[in-house]
């Protein structure tokens, strides 16, 4: 056999063995970068919502349904059973297709509506209101206000107007429990406010005895700022406001009453005017000296006087 063909092939071979283990080796790494099967994870049952629960509402049996998720993603206050949630209140809102939790629920009994939300050692106090009281109807539940009293007390000249209550949350507007679901302003005619005991009789006196008005806070404000009230007087101080047949082109101007106030000037001292004393008469001028004529007698030297005579 020709050597220089036996030569061709022995390279051929040892080419052909260097190329399949380079490939062998390629193939053996990928199949140890292949992902493992996964062994089966531990799943639990859990009860969600099948539709959006409002506040207020009871759990039927229709409302909620059990669904399997991973074990280590079971969330805390969850349930596992539907009969546990079963004819319990909703005391937050919950969401289609979102686990009920402990939390979002009242226990059995608490009753229906607005009860199952009142938290313990609170009161809800229903006050009357109207477009003016009520903020023009934007008072919305969850919302937070002041509450300020008007009316005139005992003994006092006129009526005074007192912040009686900061800080306050809003229950319902009406019997709306929860805000319109376009954040449209709910017209109510009355308020319910969630209130401890002693702030529940503030409110019931102003709303028998005064006249009460709400006003709207931003929630994240929780400062609680102290007030004196003010009275009717307080808006008139000034003395140029006008009066029945007096000036109407003066401009009323409010002082106010807290405000630091000039001392007041020291008045001039107005002496009274003395009247001239009447001129004197000049007394008349004496008459004049008669003319004089000096004699001499010999040695002897006289002074004569010598009258004019009458003129014809």
């Amino acid at each position: 056999m020709d050597r220089r063909f036996l030569t061709v092939l022995g390279i051929s071979l040892v080419f052909a063995l260097v190329v399949s283990s380079i490939f062998y080796q390629i193939n053996a790494r990928a199949g140890n970068g292949a992902p493992k099967a996964q062994a089966p994870t531990e799943t639990r049952d859990v009860v969600v919502a099948t539709r959006p629960l409002n506040v207020g509402v009871t759990v039927k049996p229709g409302d909620v349904k059990l669904v399997k998720i991973a074990a280590e993603a079971f969330p805390k206050g969850a349930f596992s059973k539907d009969t546990d949630v079963l004819d319990r209140p909703v005391a937050s809102n919950i969401l289609a297709d979102e686990p009920v939790l402990e939390g979002r629920l009242a226990p059995r009994g608490a009753g229906v509506g607005l009860a199952p939300i009142i938290p313990q050692g609170m009161r809800a106090v229903t006050v009357r209101v109207n477009d003016v009281t009520g903020v023009a109807g934007f008072v919305l539940p969850n919302m937070r206000v002041d509450v300020l009293v008007t009316g005139r007390p005992t003994g006092s000249e006129g009526s005074v107007t007192q912040t009686v209550l900061q800080n306050i949350i809003v229950l319902s507007a009406g019997q709306n429990l929860q805000a319109d679901a376009r954040g449209q302003a709910i017209s109510a005619p009355t308020v319910t406010l969630l209130a401890d005991p002693k702030q529940a009789e503030i409110l019931t006196l102003a709303n028998q005895e005064g006249h009460i008005q709400l006003i709207l806070r931003n929630g994240s404000d929780q400062e609680i700022t102290k007030t004196s009230g003010r009275k009717v007087n307080d808006l008139f101080r000034v003395g140029g406001h006008s009066r029945a047949g007096g000036d109407s082109a003066k401009n009323d101007v409010v002082e106010d009453p807290e405000a630091p106030r000039p001392r007041p000037r020291p008045r001039p001292v107005v002496q009274a005017a003395v009247a001239p004393a009447a001129p004197s008469v000049a007394p008349p001028p004496p008459p004049a000296p008669p003319d004089q004529v000096i004699v001499i007698r010999g040695t002897t030297k006289s002074v004569e006087a010598v009258r004019p005579s009458a003129r014809q």
